[in-house]
């Protein structure tokens, strides 16, 4: 039931992601925690939030031509090294006493452009590693990796935070790359999966992936929904440190809390996936997980209890991780492999990629409204947008989906000059 463990490259990338992903996790508290010491303005800490992903939005469909044209392992290598330069920085910033709100923008920035070139190219460098066959395993250990850290990463972060101060977390995540790094060094035999050498104008290459999902209505309309999704009930970066320190009364550590449990109901979730894979293609399955996340986000926008608010994160979570993670494994089944590296470019400017807008407009209107009317008009106009595309595009979510005779012939070239080789 862990059949992507078989996969010699695979232990050896998911050892290495544990470890940097709890770094990763750390730095996702402290980075907004400190902008909010420095600013106390929720619109401020959404800048921050945006100025990580705007690169990801303007810039993945370059960073997918790159997965596709290069060998993704030597992209890799070069992205998570340089990973560590505005960590290490903002350490010493921090440490020092000398970070001001401007230098948390440009390491924002940085970590967002090292982004754009790094998500592409590793969400399409799983399937070489594992193939079809235990890609769905595969995403849902990723998920696992992701969601385990976002349970140890901000409840140590929080704690470290009230014990030691936030420079540490900075360090942490810096040191934690090295780990990645060396695990990527020590993997062999990877498939020699032939690369993108065509002569085509670089527009007309970024347009193919764009031109396949319009096309495409299941990948097209599953990318809408994860858009709408992280659009308008994926801040929780931007609203969290707001319903901890205003709402909740709750502070750094229960900041670090409300996050560790959202990322352990995801946990659970992506272990579901882990051991029945088969429901990663379940479209109803898929839109009941939907529903239930809406309604999750609700309740704890009108909670005033921790504890009720750390059940509904917890339920939010398994939910968030269920539609992501099935729509993951849907969209790469059904691209052909020549696309791959452009296609998650697209899924993750859809899931990463809008997140500077939905950090703006959640920032906004907590501002204006209060943190709990922001997270819940979220909740429900994305309710409202996947609910039109069950309706609209009933094969979305009604039906199993199905590659095309094009799709599939291209996807079966590909992989036997890969067997070949």
């Amino acid at each position: 039931m862990l059949g992507a463990l078989r996969h010699r490259n695979y232990r050896l990338f998911f050892t290495g992601q544990i470890i940097s992903t709890i770094g990763t996790w750390m730095q996702s508290v402290a980075m907004p925690w400190l902008a909010l010491q420095l600013t106390h303005s929720g619109l401020l800490v959404g800048l921050v939030l945006a100025a990580q992903f705007t690169p990801i939005l303007l810039g993945s469909q370059f960073g997918g031509v790159v997965a596709d044209r290069f060998r993704k392992r030597r992209i890799l290598l070069i992205t998570q090294s340089a990973f560590t330069i505005p960590s290490f920085a903002l350490f010493a910033l921090s440490a020092s006493g000398h970070a001001e709100y401007w230098m948390v923008i440009i390491a924002a920035l940085a970590t967002g452009t090292v982004n754009l070139f790094d998500v592409p190219a590793r969400q399409a460098f799983i399937v070489e590693m594992v193939g079809k066959q235990d890609l769905m395993n595969a995403i849902a250990l990723n998920s696992s990796v992701f969601n385990g850290a976002a349970v140890v990463g901000p409840s140590l972060a929080g704690v470290l935070i009230a014990l030691v101060g936030v420079p540490i977390c900075f360090l942490a995540n810096s040191v934690s790359y090295l780990a990645a790094v060396a695990a990527l060094l020590l993997m062999r035999e990877l498939p020699n999966v032939a690369q993108e050498r065509h002569e085509q104008p670089l527009l007309s290459r970024l347009a193919q992936g764009a031109s396949y999902a319009r096309h495409q209505p299941v990948v097209g309309g599953l990318l809408v929904a994860v858009a709408v999704f992280s659009l308008f009930a994926m801040n929780r970066q931007t609203l969290m440190p707001l319903f901890a320190d205003q709402v909740l009364h709750a502070g750094a550590q229960g900041f670090g809390f409300l996050l560790g449990a959202m990322g352990l109901g995801a946990l659970a979730g992506a272990l579901t996936l882990a051991f029945m894979p088969h429901l990663g293609a379940d479209p109803p399955r898929q839109l009941w997980m939907a529903g239930i996340w809406v309604a999750a986000l609700l309740e704890f926008s009108i909670s005033r209890v921790l504890v009720l608010s750390l059940i509904a994160l917890f339920v939010a979570g398994y939910c968030q991780i269920s539609f992501l993670a099935t729509t993951n494994n849907r969209i790469q089944t059904i691209t052909p492999d020549h696309l791959r590296g452009r296609v998650m470019a697209l899924y993750v400017q859809a899931f990463a990629g809008v997140g500077p807008i939905g950090a703006m407009q959640a920032g906004l209107l907590a501002t204006l409204f209060g943190a709990p009317w922001a997270m819940a008009v979220g909740a429900i106009a994305a309710g409202a947008v996947v609910l039109a595309i069950r309706l609209l595009v009933p094969e979305v979510f009604g039906q199993p989906m199905k590659t095309s005779s094009t799709d599939a012939t291209a996807s079966a070239g590909t992989s036997q000059r890969s067997a070949r080789t």
